[in-house]
C-alpha cells in the first residue's frame, strides 16, 4: 500500500512521460529550514518501488532536520510535482519529483517546510478559505572575474524595463523557455532597476504549488545563468548604494471560488475580511521579517530610500508603505489582492507563506482592524510624523529580528516547535559570528585614525 494516495491516472501519466522522455534519473527534492535544495537521486528503475514504500535517506546531514539519534527518515514523492529537467535531456535524462519528508512510522515530519505550510493551508480550509500566492523573485546577473570566481561584477548598466543597454535580453529568454519546459508559466520578465538586476514573474496559484515554483525557479535561473557562464543570485542587497532584490509577495483569500478579499463598494475594493488579514500581517511584521528577511545581508536592503519598506503601514500608491493594494481592471475583481513588499528571496518560500498566511488568519480571528492606509511617501517623514500617524517599523538587524520572532507565539506556532527551535538555534549563530566578525568598511574606516 502506498504511503500517500496516488491518483492511478497521474502515476499513469507520469509513466508515459519517463518512457517519452526516455528518464534514466529522478532527484527527489525537499528543502531544508533555510530553503536550500536538497536531492537523492534514484535509477528509473528504483521509481516504482519508491513510489510504494518511499525513500530513507539520512536526516541528521540536513540544515534544522533531525539529531544523530533520530536520523533516519522517509521521502514520499508527490506525483503531481513530476518534472521533466530541460537541461538534463540526452543520454542521463533527468526528472525531479518533490517529495513529503516523512518520520519512519510514516507520520509527518515536523521539520518539513512544506508541511508546515500544508499545516497552515489547512488551518485555513477549515475556515472555508484558499490561500493563492504570487511571488516577484528578482535576481542579479554577475559575470565571473578572470579567476572564475564569483565577484560583484554586474553583467550590464541597465535600468528598470530597460532594453538598448540590457544585455541578459537573450538570457532571460533561455531562462523562460527553461521554466515553461518544467511547468511554470511565465507571465513576464524585465530588467530591473539596478545594473545586473532582473526579475521574471510567473502565474499566481495557490500556495504550496507556488511556493513549489518559486523553489524551482531559482535552481532553475542558476543552472541556466551558468551556462551562459554567468552568476545569479538571489542574495538581497549584493551591491552598495543601489536597489536590493525583494521577494514582493501578491495574496488573496478566496471562498467558495470567490475572492474574499474584494468589495467593489469599498473605496479600496477591499472586503472586511481583506482589512482584518492586512491588520493581522502588519501586527505580527516585526516577528515575521526573521523569516521573510532572514539573512544579516536582508536588513541591509529594509533600509530608507531604495524601495524597500521598512514602515508598518498600507496604502494603493505608496510603495514606501509595507503591505500595498494594487489597483485592478473595472469588473476583476477576482484580480483584488494585497501586496506584501517586505519579503526578499533568501526566504524559504514554504515557511514565509506559512507565517504570512498565520498572521493573516490571527487578524481575521480577532477581527483586527488595520490603521488608516498612509499614502503619503514614508521615506521623508521625520519620527514626530511617523509618531502622528502612529507608523512603527521593522527591525534594523536580524539580531533585532530574532528577538521579536521570540516574543510572538503566533508566528512560532506557523512555523511549529521543531522548526521554530532549530530556526532560531542557526539565525542566533549566524548573527552572533556576523557580530564578531571584522569587516573591511572597518578597516578602512577606523586603520588609518586610530
Amino acid at each position: 500500500m502506498a504511503l500517500v494516495d496516488v491518483q492511478p491516472d497521474v502515476l499513469q501519466r507520469v509513466k508515459e512521460t519517463i518512457e517519452r522522455e526516455n528518464i534514466k534519473f529522478i532527484n527527489l527534492q525537499f528543502t531544508d529550514i533555510i530553503g536550500m535544495v536538497k536531492s537523492v537521486t534514484i535509477p528509473v528503475s528504483q521509481f516504482e518501488d519508491c513510489v510504494e514504500h518511499g525513500k530513507w535517506f539520512d536526516g541528521s546531514s540536513i540544515e534544522g532536520f533531525a539529531r544523530i539519534a533520530e536520523s533516519d527518515m522517509l521521502l514520499v514523492p508527490d506525483l503531481e510535482t513530476f518534472r521533466v529537467i530541460p537541461w538534463e535531456r540526452g543520454e542521463n535524462a533527468g526528472a525531479r519529483i518533490i517529495c513529503w519528508v516523512r518520520e519512519p512510522n510514516g507520520s509527518e515530519f515536523p521539520g518539513d517546510p512544506r508541511a508546515a505550510l500544508k499545516r497552515v493551508v489547512e488551518e485555513a480550509k477549515a475556515l472555508g478559505y484558499d490561500f493563492m500566492t504570487g511571488p516577484e523573485l528578482e535576481f542579479f546577473l554577475f559575470k565571473l572575474s578572470d579567476l572564475e570566481k564569483t565577484e560583484v561584477l554586474p553583467h550590464d548598466k541597465g535600468g528598470y524595463f530597460d532594453l538598448t543597454t540590457d544585455l541578459a535580453y537573450d538570457v532571460r529568454k533561455d531562462m523562460v523557455n527553461a521554466l515553461e519546459d518544467i511547468g511554470i508559466k511565465v507571465e513576464t520578465s524585465h530588467h530591473e532597476v539596478a545594473p545586473g538586476q532582473h526579475e521574471i514573474d510567473f502565474q499566481y496559484d495557490a500556495a504550496i504549488p507556488t511556493a513549489d515554483a518559486a523553489v524551482t525557479l531559482k535552481y532553475t535561473l542558476k543552472a541556466i545563468a551558468e551556462r551562459h557562464g554567468l552568476h545569479c543570485t538571489f542574495m538581497p542587497k549584493p551591491i552598495y548604494g543601489v536597489n536590493g532584490s525583494g521577494m514582493h509577495t501578491h495574496q488573496s483569500l478566496f471562498k467558495d471560488g470567490e475572492n474574499a478579499f474584494a468589495d467593489p463598494s469599498d473605496t479600496y475594493g477591499l472586503s472586511k475580511i481583506a482589512k482584518h488579514f492586512i491588520a493581522g500581517q502588519l501586527a505580527h511584521a516585526r516577528a515575521m521579517i526573521a523569516v521573510l528577511a532572514p539573512t544579516v545581508n536582508s536588513y541591509k536592503r529594509l533600509v530608507p530610500g531604495y524601495e524597500a519598506p521598512v514602515y508598518l503601514s498600507w496604502a494603493r500608491v505608496n510603495r514606501s508603505a509595507l503591505i500595498r493594494v494594487p489597483k485592478v481592471s473595472k469588473g476583476q475583481l477576482k484580480a483584488t489582492r494585497v501586496e506584501l513588499r517586505c519579503p526578499d528571496p533568501s526566504a524559504n518560500p514554504y515557511l514565509a507563506f506559512a507565517v504570512m498566511l498565520k498572521a493573516g488568519l490571527d487578524g481575521i480571528k480577532r477581527e483586527l482592524e488595520p490603521p488608516d492606509p498612509v499614502e503619503e511617501n514614508l521615506y521623508l517623514f521625520d519620527e514626530h510624523m511617523l509618531a502622528k500617524h502612529g507608523v512603527g517599523t521593522l527591525p534594523g538587524s536580524l539580531g533585532e529580528a530574532i528577538e521579536e520572532l521570540k516574543k510572538d507565539e503566533v508566528i512560532q506556532d506557523a512555523l511549529g516547535e521543531h522548526i521554530y527551535e532549530r530556526f532560531i538555534e542557526a539565525k542566533q549563530i549566524e548573527w552572533e559570528e556576523y557580530s564578531k566578525y571584522v569587516t573591511k568598511w572597518e578597516i578602512d574606516r577606523y586603520l588609518p585614525i586610530y
